[in-house]
């Protein structure tokens, strides 16, 4: 077995030991917080309707939070990079033949768990809690499967990008504020179409506003669809732009990791030691 081998082995074995340890303990309290939250608020949305269409905004917005969570895993990556860049964690993957692939595989798969354990949170009690989900065609789960897995390669692989470039935790703290604006402007908890163009034209550019129109498609009804842009799922659309976001990420990502493990040694890690006690301080 090569070397390059041996540390994808290594990378997927701890992104599995590091997501049973997120979800064990006292974490699962603050893992649990944002799904339950969110699962609160769609429960206020069950009843009201939008606009004059006769649909429920808890129905409507179900299938958009799990886009949204999809795109959390951007957050996750950023904070990732940024604290084990501090801790030193990415030294130690640096010193080992292809240890920053391994590592970087490694929390891909911690995040992408994560994402698919809160998926789960959300879909379940949210069947029960809102009506009208369409979760027994094939034809649902085959349109849910390829958007989750192309959202999960292009918010990781641009979260990496974004971790990679960031200087310390809290200018990654800085980034996560658009994020959830962006998040804010995608359709998520109101129809798109009740915004400005000019937000929606905004929206569209990004990946957040295509994962959840994409979810929507595959969970709810055809007759749905006539609160969405030209009236439309668009699904060539939806596979464009999240292909994209995926192959700009695959090709951005291993070149700016790449540069950011080159600039790691031990007086870079000493030197993040110092900033982080200053910042306490």
């Amino acid at each position: 077995m090569n070397s390059s081998t041996t540390a994808m082995r290594t990378g997927f074995s701890r992104g599995l030991i590091e997501l049973r340890q997120a979800f064990a303990g006292f974490e699962m309290i603050n893992q649990l917080l944002w799904p339950v939250a969110t699962l609160t608020a769609i429960f206020f949305l069950r009843d009201r309707e939008f606009q004059d269409t006769g649909f429920k905004l808890g129905t409507l917005a179900m299938p958009s939070v799990l886009g949204m969570f999809i795109a959390l895993g951007m957050i996750l990556v950023i904070q990732y990079l940024t604290v084990e860049r501090e801790d030193g964690t990415l030294l130690r993957a640096k010193s080992l033949p292809h240890g920053i692939r391994g590592y970087f595989l490694g929390k891909l798969v911690t995040t992408s768990g994560s994402v698919l354990v809160y998926l789960v949170i959300l879909l379940v009690p949210g069947a029960f809690i809102v009506d009208g989900l369409k979760l027994g065609a094939v034809s649902s789960w085959l349109t849910l499967a390829w958007v989750l897995a192309l959202g999960l390669v292009a918010t990781q692989s641009i979260g990496a990008v974004f971790g990679a470039l960031v200087s310390n935790p809290r200018a990654a703290g800085v980034i996560s504020v658009p994020i959830m604006g962006l998040i804010g402007i995608s359709g998520v908890f109101y129809p798109i179409t009740s915004m400005p163009d000019w937000l929606q034209w905004v929206a569209q550019v990004f990946p957040v506003y295509w994962l959840g129109l994409g979810m929507r498609s595959a969970l709810l009804p055809e007759s749905m669809v006539k609160v969405e842009i030209d009236q439309s799922w668009r699904h060539l659309e939806t596979l464009g732009v999240l292909t994209a976001w995926a192959m700009l990420g695959l090709i951005l990502a291993p070149i700016v990791l790449r540069r950011m493990a080159q600039r790691q040694s031990g007086s870079r890690v000493a030197e993040y030691r110092e900033q982080a006690l200053q910042r306490v301080g």
